[in-house]
């Protein structure tokens, strides 16, 4: 079982610029179109949990639902899953190490957990075992940061580095406990 951070940051740690867009992340060419690991994570994992903010950026893009796999949402504000979306969104709400049991006793062993305040919570918890962090050479000067602040130290140790379109690096870091 494990809680799988799969995301891209800037330079400078942010994963949304200023005005939460995240247009950024094409800043690099990419012409073959890399998805620099992506469908080798998404095999590894049996659903995602999102926060409602990273849920609504999902569905403001102009594209198909991108998940094969069931979407967990965090949230203690919504009370419905978008209309269209039954089936693929479940809402979730209460204390990260509930829901996470539950989702181990459904089945779900390997979970793919994104979104700012969703990784920074999960983080707090404790409750990651993996972060893949791909760095965009790119600095925002502000946005949304990746990290928050922690009540103790976490330590991770880098199994793997890799480096796509000659311009994008990727680490890949299992928590150390």
């Amino acid at each position: 079982m494990a809680n799988i951070v799969f995301i891209a940051t800037s330079l400078d740690g942010y994963i949304a610029d200023q005005n939460n867009n995240v247009d950024w992340l094409h800043s690099v060419d990419n012409p073959e179109q890399c998805d620099m690991g992506f469908a080798c994570h998404f095999e590894r994992i049996d659903a995602l949990v999102m926060g409602r903010n990273t849920l609504e950026l999902v569905l403001s893009f102009d594209m198909d639902w991108p998940y094969s796999k069931p979407v967990y949402v965090l949230t203690n504000t919504m009370t419905e899953v978008p209309n269209g979306y039954e089936g693929k969104i479940f809402l979730v709400n209460g204390p990260l190490t509930n829901i996470v049991k539950n989702l181990n006793r459904q089945g779900y062993k390997n979970l793919y957990i994104d979104g700012g305040i969703t990784i920074q919570s999960f983080l707090k918890e404790d409750l990651i075992d993996e972060m893949i962090i791909t760095t965009i050479p790119i600095m925002l000067g502000g946005g949304i940061p990746l990290f928050g602040e922690l009540d103790k130290p976490l330590n991770f140790k880098c199994i793997d580095s890799k480096r796509f379109v000659d311009a994008v690096s990727q680490n890949h870091f299992v928590r150390v406990r």
